[in-house]
């Protein structure tokens, strides 16, 4: 996000996480820090084979809480990353490591990150490191054995409520709304977010 007054009306959702991109070739690139950053919800950074130069900047100057790796970066940058991270005396920042996931083989990625990321995103294929607005086969999931928390992404849309309700792995910890909840690119529509949200309560009381 990087408009200021949709960020209030989504946080004002109750949103858990908001993220902000950080990658220039993105429809969504944050290129400039907004007037208003949440206060009552965890800021991400997206990032797509950055320099750790970058992601450390980005992390003193919007006061992020968590990292998104969304490129090629691998389990040696993280360590690499964590160590520029301390030394700069950052706040306890969190790692994300997204996944692109075409079948049930690709989760044998997630194996060289375990111990170094806190948490996995679930995302289907694309040659844009994501944000492509489609689903990939939720059903591979099912085989997700690790015990690191993970987010689904990849055409999450407002009537996911009840294919939703499938999944049924409990490390599954949340959603990623993004491109099925834009007026453009950039922009969530605030209404739909919350009939989701909605819907997706009432689903899960089910």
């Amino acid at each position: 996000m990087r408009d200021a007054q949709n960020i209030r009306e989504v946080e004002a959702l109750g949103v858990d996480w908001m993220g902000f991109i950080f990658w220039k070739p993105s429809k969504r690139y944050c290129a400039e820090k907004p007037d208003y950053l949440p206060t009552k919800c965890k800021r991400v950074g997206v990032f797509v084979n950055a320099e750790i130069e970058e992601i450390v900047g980005k992390c003193g100057e919007y006061g992020l809480d968590l990292i998104q790796l969304h490129g090629n970066e691998d389990r040696s940058f993280i360590v690499r990353l964590r160590k520029a991270l301390a030394e700069a005396e950052t706040k306890n920042v969190e790692i994300i490591k997204a996944i692109a996931l075409k079948s049930r083989a690709d989760l044998n990625r997630c194996n060289d990150f375990v111990g170094f990321v806190d948490y996995f995103l679930f995302d289907t294929p694309s040659s844009g490191f994501g944000g492509s607005g489609k689903k990939f086969d939720w059903s591979i999931l099912s085989d997700y054995c690790l015990f690191t928390p993970f987010i689904l992404s990849g055409g999450i849309g407002p009537d996911s409520a009840e294919d939703l309700k499938k999944i049924t792995n409990p490390f599954c910890i949340g959603y990623d709304l993004n491109s099925c909840f834009e007026t453009k690119p950039g922009v969530k529509d605030a209404e739909k977010i919350r009939k989701f949200l909605c819907n997706n309560d009432s689903a899960n009381d089910k």
